[in-house]
């Protein structure tokens, strides 16, 4: 990367960027692509994969992180690009791997393990947080379809051209959309074609419309198996649970964090010289006059005032 001969490698966050780059290219995943931009490599570009068993397999959801100036140790921001029914597009999303929960985040984690996590988020409910959404499991996957078709269009053309080669590739990794839910679809519309149905769904979908319905079924609670860094993101999604409401989040980040007893202030009249402490140090200031004493009369003698000091004195 040509670009990044720009930046300071002595700088920690460049430095982890690029160790991170590197092992990307060196350890590629099945189930997720990211790679910076090169005219800035604090701007990721990525596309991941649906999570297997779910409504969402078979689709290729891009998106974009911002790396902060200090990362590792402050957490990146995350946006989708492409409708999934699970997150908004083109909004920050509010996860406890991202910049709305710093308190969570580990600078151990990358944006490996971010990713990861993000793909192990997708089944579970929204739950209300920022950027969620709990649309139908029919739309979901009318939306899984139509993102096969063409990717998202953002940015300027350096982003659009990572973003299409993210797609190309991710394509050829994507397994084809289960037509289980598009068989369900079709009764459930009276028998329409399933490219018709498809189309409906992800019409409204991507139109904003909310399609979730009061069932809790709607939702899939069964989490994927990430191939790596499983109990790390194990971790994450089933100890810092996003799907709940502002106020019960803020409880969850609160109950979360270990609770350390107090230090006992001491009053400010028990903090006091014990007596032998004042006691030595009028000894102290006794002994220093003395001295001062001693050294006035030898000057005086030295200087012939010895019969005056004798006298006087």
């Amino acid at each position: 990367m040509e670009a990044t001969a720009k930046y300071n490698r002595g700088n920690p966050a460049v430095k982890r960027i690029l160790q991170e780059v590197k092992e990307m290219q060196s350890n590629p995943s099945p189930d997720f692509m990211a790679m910076p931009l090169e005219e800035d490599i604090f701007e990721w570009q990525f596309a991941i994969l649906g999570p297997r068993d779910s409504e969402f397999e078979g689709g290729i959801y891009h998106g974009r992180i911002q790396l902060p100036s200090d990362y590792p140790f402050k957490p990146p921001s995350f946006m989708l690009l492409t409708p999934s029914g699970r997150f908004e597009i083109q909004k920050k999303i509010c996860l406890s791997i991202s910049n709305y929960h710093p308190e969570h985040w580990q600078p151990s984690w990358s944006v490996r393990t971010a990713l990861v996590a993000l793909i192990a988020f997708m089944p579970t409910p929204g739950g209300g947080a920022l950027g969620s959404l709990d649309f139908k499991k029919e739309d979901r996957r009318a939306l899984a379809i139509k993102s096969r078709e063409t990717p998202p269009k953002f940015g300027s053309a350096e982003r659009q051209k990572v973003i299409d080669e993210i797609h190309e590739q991710m394509l050829g990794r994507a397994p084809p959309v289960p037509q289980l839910l598009t068989n369900e679809t079709n009764e459930e519309t009276n028998q329409l074609p399933a490219s018709d149905a498809s189309d409906e769904h992800a019409h409204k979908a991507v139109g904003g419309v909310n399609t979730a319905g009061s069932n809790s079924d709607s939702v899939n609670n069964d989490l994927p198996r990430p191939d790596s860094e499983s109990e790390i993101v194990q971790h994450i999604v089933e100890g810092r649970t996003e799907g709940v409401s502002n106020h019960s989040r803020a409880n969850l980040s609160r109950e979360n964090i270990p609770r350390v007893a107090p230090t006992p202030q001491n009053p400010v009249v028990a903090i006091q010289k014990p007596k032998h402490d004042r006691l030595l140090t009028l000894a102290a200031f006794g002994l220093t006059l003395a001295i001062m004493a001693l050294v006035i009369k030898k000057f005086f003698k030295i200087n012939g005032l010895a019969g005056y000091i004798e006298g006087k004195f």
